[in-house]
């Protein structure tokens, strides 16, 4: 089970993030406080690197490495924007980044991913298992 995440450990990635992750708007609207019958905060994570919020995500794992942990670079496995969240921040570590990605990827996601520096892995997501694929890809590191 994966422990409760405190308010210390957001204060803490805030702080890896400060100065590499955009800091997105906070927007409201009119219309759907009045559909919903309260106050709704759109966070225009579209906005931010990558176009999405995973860039958060992946860049504060990877900074949670320890250096000799990081040095040996990072294996996820994703079709789309994880992909590019883990390049670009593997890219800012200058650190090696495999992505496992299925050969029917959108093109623009695989352009992406390559574009920030990830060696790229197919494979067939009707017949292969991603998580062995990146499990033994990780095992070669």
């Amino acid at each position: 089970m994966t422990p409760a995440i405190g308010f210390a450990d957001v204060q803490s990635a805030a702080a890896r993030l400060h100065g590499v992750a955009h800091r997105t708007p906070v927007l409201t609207s009119h219309t759907l406080d009045a559909l919903t019958g309260s106050h709704v905060f759109l966070k225009v994570e579209s906005l931010q690197r990558i176009g999405a919020f995973k860039f958060r995500g992946a860049y504060n794992a990877i900074s949670s490495l320890e250096p000799d942990e990081r040095a040996r670079g990072v294996v996820t496995n994703s079709s789309g924007n994880h992909a590019q969240a883990v390049a670009l921040s593997a890219r800012i570590f200058g650190i090696p980044a495999t992505i496992v990605m299925p050969t029917d990827a959108p093109p623009a996601k695989i352009d992406a991913t390559r574009g920030y520096g990830a060696e790229i892995v197919f494979y067939d997501r009707y017949s292969e298992d991603r998580v062995a694929i990146a499990e033994r890809v990780a095992a070669e590191l």
